[in-house]
């Protein structure tokens, strides 16, 4: 029972620790993170994840500044018929400018949500330490301006997925997909 307890220790320890590594970026510009991303690659150890990366394609996320300083997202992802899957959040502002937070109606958890790496006109890395009922998994995505991004961009964001824990065979680079119109 002892062995088990210390691994658990162990384990929520080094979750800490990655997470800690990958603060928000200093240099964070609300306005020019607002606009059409691509949802190019994502990353995560989560069971969900695991069980569906293999059906899962390229979407869009819409994000708007408010004029508090809160970033309204709005994902959008062709389904398989036809129909457009939508997700909004409004992620709340934090003491740190490239750092937000929010609760997920929809899935119930709690999002630490961190902007940890961008060129605002090609790329942006997105880290989110989502929790619920205690239990913390960790969530990258890799956005793009458009529907391509780099092979140089790919393994920069494979080696950031890697660093945050993640295994090799959970990190996916999304195919293309039909984008959902606007509404």
């Amino acid at each position: 029972m002892m062995s088990v307890v210390l691994k658990m220790m162990c384990v929520l320890l080094f979750a800490v620790f990655v997470s800690a590594e990958h603060m928000p970026m200093t240099d964070f510009d609300l306005e020019k993170m607002g606009g059409k991303w691509y949802i190019i690659g994502m990353a995560t150890n989560a069971e969900w994840f695991v069980s569906n990366k293999a059906n899962m394609k390229m979407g869009t996320a819409m994000l708007v500044s408010t004029e508090d300083g809160d970033l309204d997202l709005t994902y959008t992802n062709m389904n398989e018929n036809g129909s457009c899957w939508r997700m909004n959040h409004l992620a709340n502002k934090t003491e740190s400018p490239a750092r937000f937070v929010f609760t997920s109606q929809r899935w119930g958890n709690d999002n630490d949500m961190r902007v940890v790496d961008a060129r605002f006109d090609e790329y942006a890395f997105i880290h989110t330490i989502k929790t619920k009922g205690g239990v913390s998994e960790l969530f990258n995505v890799l956005y793009g301006r458009n529907s391509t991004v780099t092979e140089d961009l790919v393994e920069k964001f494979k080696t950031f997925s890697l660093d945050t824990g993640i295994l090799e065979e959970n990190i996916v680079i999304l195919p293309p997909n039909e984008e959902c119109p606007s509404a």
